[in-house]
């Protein structure tokens, strides 16, 4: 039988829920906060060539233009971003979508769109060092800790009003988690999303796989953030938290949903390419290169 379906390849790389230059005081800040910018194009680079249909989400690049408004730090441009991204998904109307980012909240409207798509069928898998279920009146302001509560319909209200989608937290799971925001802990707790440490999904992921099947769903979208990694093996984010998942690991686990699921949705985020931004700054710098 003909496979009619369709993937998206979506680069997304909204940089502005970032608020992350404080924690990289050797770059720029200006050029740390836009890193995940370079970061996403970064990843469509060094991606597997395809076929896929590739769409981009333009972005401002405007470091000025990061007022707080309602408890998130860049609201308006944010706002703005979101419904450019669900107006390209709408054109498109892809089975799956594959994100290449971006700070974390470039998974809230693919996943969004992918929980409408196939409603009460779809669960999340969230790979994460940090659990993102921040909401504006917390006192951190960006965005991308924000993210999974975006998905599960909890945050600001245009934003949730413009989602498609959302996701019930019973089919929320984190994995990788080992650093939290003060009062993150517990709310993830009350919200009743299960984490799991890196140290629990190190060997295999037999943890995951029963997860998945008491679901009962038939598909699953993976959210990827690069900062999930041990940084004694690489850095590849802003968060340097320690005892982090192997690259393996997260290789393995990925495969082993889609080798039992549908996966009909993966983001690859939080990508912060400390060592390129360097080099370019060392680059414009040259006689003759301008």
């Amino acid at each position: 039988m003909e496979n009619k379906t369709s993937t998206l390849r979506l680069i997304y790389p909204q940089w502005q829920g970032g608020v992350v230059s404080h924690w990289m005081p050797d770059i720029p800040a200006d050029d740390a906060s836009r890193g995940y910018y370079l970061g996403a194009q970064f990843l469509n680079m060094l991606a597997p060539e395809s076929t896929q249909t590739t769409v981009e989400v333009p972005v401002s690049l405007d470091v000025n233009d990061r007022k707080e408004e309602k408890g998130i730090s860049a609201r308006r441009v944010i706002v703005e971003q979101t419904k450019v991204a669900l107006e390209k998904l709408r054109e498109k109307n892809p089975d799956r979508i594959v994100t290449l980012g971006g700070e974390c909240s470039v998974s809230v409207v693919p996943f969004s769109y992918l929980a409408e798509k196939y409603p009460d069928d779809v669960a999340v898998v969230w790979i994460d060092a940090h659990p993102d279920v921040n909401l504006p009146y917390d006192d951190y302001k960006g965005y991308h800790a924000m993210a999974l509560t975006a998905c599960l319909g909890m945050g600001d209200e245009e934003i949730m009003h413009t989602l498609p989608g959302k996701f019930d937290a019973s089919k929320a799971l984190i994995v990788g988690v080992r650093s939290w925001d003060k009062g993150m802990k517990e709310r993830q707790e009350e919200l009743g999303i299960k984490g799991l440490s890196p140290m629990e999904v190190a060997d295999n992921s037999s943890a995951i796989m029963l997860w998945l099947k008491n679901t009962g769903v038939s598909k699953v979208v993976v959210h990827f953030d690069l900062d999930v990694l041990d940084p004694a093996e690489i850095i590849a984010g802003v968060g340097v938290e320690p005892d982090g998942m192997k690259i393996n690991e997260v290789v393995r686990v990925i495969n082993d949903i889609a080798s039992e699921y549908d996966l009909v949705g993966l983001t690859v985020a939080e990508p912060m390419p400390r060592i390129a931004i360097k080099i370019r700054n060392m680059l414009h710098q040259l006689p003759l290169l301008k």
